[in-house]
C-alpha cells in the first residue's frame, strides 16, 4: 500500500507540470492509439501525443524563433 502511494503522489506531481494542451494531446493519443492497437496503442499514443503537444513543440502556436522569406531565423519572444 506504501509503494501504491508513493506512485501516485509521483504521477500527480508529474501531471502538474503538463500545461492543458499537452494534457489534451496525450487524452487524444491514448484514445486514438487504444482504438488502433489496444493497450500497447494506448500508451504509444499517449507518449506520441504529449511529445507533439508539448510546449514549443511542432504544433506549438506560440513559437518564439521562425524563418523568414530569406532563410534567416528571427527571434520574435
Amino acid at each position: 500500500m506504501r509503494k501504491l502511494s508513493l506512485v501516485i503522489l509521483a504521477c500527480l506531481s508529474t501531471a502538474a507540470c503538463a500545461t492543458r494542451q499537452q494534457t489534451e494531446g496525450t487524452a487524444a493519443g491514448a484514445v486514438g492509439g487504444a482504438l488502433v492497437g489496444g493497450p500497447v496503442g494506448a500508451v504509444v499514443g499517449g507518449v506520441a501525443g504529449a511529445v507533439v503537444t508539448e510546449p514549443g513543440g511542432v504544433i506549438d502556436s506560440r513559437r518564439c524563433h521562425y524563418r523568414d522569406s530569406e532563410g534567416r531565423l528571427v527571434r520574435r519572444c
